[in-house]
């Protein structure tokens, strides 16, 4: 049997976007921008794409830009904010616990001449409201906080973050990583006073190399890629339309049984975390139940290193990850940040796996995966203890 449980890293694409996006390639493949019969073609799977993911988020299609995914979308919002607001002030606010598109943009930024302060998260990966208060300054320009952990599927109270800058700072900018939340959650980013949001495609069983930036209609931002002036001089660069037509198509199928996946996947991440329990030495990261994303689980196992696990679990037909796919090209990262923001202790830093879902994961493959975990776990400790 073979168990795809590394789905926070990517997901398969669905059968019907990669036919959606096949026609597109084979027989609507004009540039957007052109004047002719099939750049008018290829220029109305854009508008259809701006008004599927425009009404996802309830938001105007003017407000939605593509990019070529999660890491630029972020990008794009966090830098072109920051030039564009730079007479205002230079000081900005993200967390410790960031995807690294935030993070190294924030560092980049930092060299740059800005501030930056990084909010500490407790010990289940959530960010204090009193500590973004105590960090805000009277040049403080933006926040940037996920909405959902990549590694341990915490849930950050961006309600409640928005409605305190709106009440308080209502010229601080706001941007939210959505790129594990949107998909699995409905987000309304005029309802939760987000100023920016971006997501990805390959998250939601759409194709690699293409997501969103949402930003509202009030806020101006500066671009950082310069050419033809495609979409509103924000975003140059001929559109990739087979991929965003893509994107459009799988959250429009994503949010049809939304509701009901989600429910689904929260009774399959709770059967596998109870599963897991029944070893000793096992611990559980992050928050249970749907306080916690529903896709997400992230498990210590004492005494085994979580290399060793994944390949060992790679030779049963099962995949995993030893933590955030992008994380793993910084080698020179002593260990997780979201783990050791979490204050996990040294000995778990290096035996920790995240196990993500999917609409495709079943019960089968949950029993599988904890039946071979019963089997592996146990050898490999004795393994480790000799060594």
């Amino acid at each position: 049997m073979e168990c795809y449980l590394d789905n926070s890293a990517t997901t398969r694409c669905l059968d019907s976007v990669a036919e959606f996006m096949i026609g597109i390639m084979r027989e609507d493949y004009g540039n957007p921008s052109s004047l002719h019969q099939k750049g008018v073609q290829a220029e109305g799977y854009l508008r259809y794409a701006k008004d599927v993911i425009a009404k996802s988020l309830k938001a105007d299609p003017k407000e939605i830009f593509f990019t070529s995914g999660g890491t630029e979308s972020d990008n794009l919002a966090l830098r072109g904010a920051a030039y564009a607001n730079c007479r205002r002030g230079r000081h900005l606010i993200t967390t410790q616990i960031e995807h690294p598109a935030v993070l190294q943009t924030m560092q980049y930024l930092q060299e740059q001449g800005y501030e930056v302060t990084y909010l500490p998260v407790d010990e289940n990966g959530r960010v204090r409201l009193s500590d973004l208060a105590q960090a805000m300054r009277p040049d403080t320009i933006l926040v940037s906080v996920m909405h959902t952990n990549n590694e341990i599927g915490s849930l950050q109270p961006i309600a409640e973050i928005g409605a305190f800058l709106a009440q308080e700072y209502p010229d601080v900018l706001f941007h939210v990583d959505a790129v594990q939340g949107y998909g699995k959650f409905r987000i309304y980013p005029r309802r939760l006073h987000v100023d920016m949001l971006s997501a990805s495609a390959h998250k939601i069983h759409g194709p690699k190399g293409v997501g969103f930036l949402y930003v509202a209609q009030r806020v101006k931002i500066r671009p950082i890629l310069f050419g033809g002036g495609q979409q509103q001089n924000l975003r140059s660069g001929t559109e990739n339309v087979p991929g965003i037509a893509g994107m459009a198509k799988a959250a429009e199928e994503i949010g049809r049984t939304l509701d009901e996946d989600v429910s689904r996947l929260y009774a399959l991440r709770k059967m596998l975390a109870e599963g897991v329990q029944k070893l000793s030495g096992v611990h559980v990261n992050g928050l249970p139940g749907q306080e916690s994303a529903p896709h997400v689980l992230s498990v210590s196992f004492e005494g085994v290193r979580s290399e060793v696990l994944l390949h060992a679990l790679e030779e049963r037909g099962i995949y995993v990850s030893a933590g955030s796919a992008c994380a793993s090209n910084h080698p020179d990262t002593a260990g997780s940040a979201t783990l050791r923001a979490i204050g996990l202790p040294k000995p778990l830093l290096s035996s920790t796996i995240r196990f993500s879902l999917s609409i495709f994961t079943t019960e089968e493959e949950i029993r599988y995966t904890l039946q071979a975990l019963y089997e592996l776990v146990p050898v490999l400790r004795r393994y480790t203890r000799r060594r």
